[in-house]
């Protein structure tokens, strides 16, 4: 059985680092290190010696440009103490079998740093965005969710539906054109969407839908499966007295599941 080394970013605003990282614990990461973007700058850090990345949510930057967008830009062009772009770190870690999550602003990262989607294979091409919901407010509440059964995404593997809190202002996901969301539907990359909870079919009825995002599109995969950005918080659901009904005996199951599918997978390859 394989070792899972967590490592979890923060810094420039990201809010959501602790309870990340406790996630990862809970869900059986040998290690759940919260680490600095500073220290990968420094060269204190190597992603060479994690396997699970997760970039947590929280405020990059203040949402400044656009959320995460200059947290994208430091990713791409900042080097490290030794010289070599931070950027490679990141390639050399994703073709080595990694694992990568991102929550909230995390999934906002990946789509600006072009991670997601990734349709065939064009990683690090940017070609979608999140925009403002449609509601023009930030949107604090707790939606239904349910999986793509056709996805590659090993984090939603065996997952059916899950009940999970959201706290954004920018989740709407913004295609190219309508052919390029054709693609992304057909290719399976679509993992997690917002659905009604009484027909568990997928929704653009706000509040069930909190940001007005296109098919209910609440999270997306890469083509290898192993990268998934979603605007819900698993992390934020580890514990049964979390959710908003536990004094009413309310049993669904933990948000920390995607996060424990994602450990498994990695423990068992």
């Amino acid at each position: 059985m394989s070792q899972v080394n967590t490592l979890v970013i923060t810094g420039y605003g990201t809010n959501c680092h602790k309870e990340s990282a406790h996630a990862a614990k809970l869900c059986g990461s040998d290690s759940a290190d919260v680490v600095f973007f500073s220290d990968l700058r420094a060269g204190r850090v190597k992603l060479a010696n994690y396997n699970f990345l997760i970039f947590p949510g929280g405020f990059l930057d203040g949402d400044d440009l656009g959320a995460a967008q200059a947290a994208a830009l430091r990713w791409r062009y900042m080097a490290s103490g030794d010289g070599a772009l931070i950027l490679d770190q990141l390639k050399s870690f994703f073709e080595d079998g990694g694992l990568i999550l991102g929550i909230c602003n995390g999934f906002q990262l990946l789509a600006k740093l072009g991670l997601l989607p990734a349709l065939g294979g064009r990683y690090f091409e940017r070609t979608i965005s999140l925009s403002n919901n449609d509601s023009a407010r930030f949107e604090d509440r707790w939606v239904w969710l349910k999986s793509n059964p056709e996805s590659p995404c090993v984090f939603t593997k065996g997952i059916d539906r899950l009940y999970l809190p959201v706290r954004h202002g920018e989740g709407k996901v913004v295609f190219e054109d309508d052919a390029a969301m054709a693609a992304v539907t057909d290719a399976g990359l679509v993992a997690l969407q917002y659905v009604h909870p009484e027909t568990g079919d997928p929704t653009q009825e706000y509040p069930y839908n909190p940001n007005g995002s296109p098919l209910g599109i609440a999270g997306l995969t890469d083509p290898s499966g192993r990268i998934l950005g979603l605007m819900p918080h698993p992390e934020a659901f580890n514990h049964p007295t979390n959710h908003p009904n536990w004094t009413r005996g309310a049993s669904d199951p933990l948000g920390i599941s995607l996060i424990e599918a994602g450990i498994r997978h990695l423990k068992d390859s």
